[in-house]
């Protein structure tokens, strides 16, 4: 729960500043850099967390329908949000190659993944995550944490040696997507 705190200060930030954006006043630099922060810190390392590791052992239980269910929308959010940077990456390529009718849409995203979060996270923080400590023993529990921890050592390695294979080919003159 320690990570929504910043998701939520990240998110804030972001709303904060497409509010102010205008076209000519559009930084993409800006755009980009805030949805590195969602794909790697809020999809990527949060709700590869949630999703690799509590919610498959979760799955592996007995669970009450409501919690499934629960569990089921949260991960259906995940996507929903995660379709939504996209469309953020695609208009954001668009505005660079030159389509500056774009920055209203950007902007209407960027609103909407800020007041889509704190929904999302209330209901983690507030209902699943305390009821799915019942399916757990304390020494899982433990065990858990300790994979969390060991997940987030790998995920710095994970991004910047993919920015190493990136940057690489470029230099090659790879396409990033080969």
């Amino acid at each position: 729960m320690i990570e929504h705190r910043l998701i939520e200060r990240c998110l804030a930030f972001a709303a904060e500043t497409a509010t102010r954006m205008t076209e000519s006043q559009f930084d993409p630099m800006l755009v980009d850099t805030i949805v590195d922060f969602i794909k790697t810190y809020a999809d990527r390392t949060h709700h590869g967390k949630e999703e690799g590791i509590l919610f498959t052992t979760l799955s592996d239980r007995q669970i009450t329908g409501d919690d499934l269910a629960v569990m089921n929308e949260l991960i259906d959010e995940h996507r929903h949000a995660r379709e939504k940077v996209r469309k953020i990456v695609e208009l954001n390529d668009q505005f660079k190659n030159g389509n500056r009718n774009v920055v209203p849409h950007i902007k209407e995203i960027i609103l909407w993944l800020a007041d889509f979060y704190p929904v999302h996270i209330k209901k983690e923080d507030k209902d699943f995550f305390p009821r799915s400590e019942k399916y757990l023993s304390a020494e899982e529990l433990k065990t858990m944490l300790e994979s969390f921890w060991n997940f987030d050592r790998k995920m710095i390695h994970e991004k910047y040696q993919d920015i190493y294979e990136r940057l690489s080919s470029a230099s090659r003159g790879v396409p990033n997507d080969a």
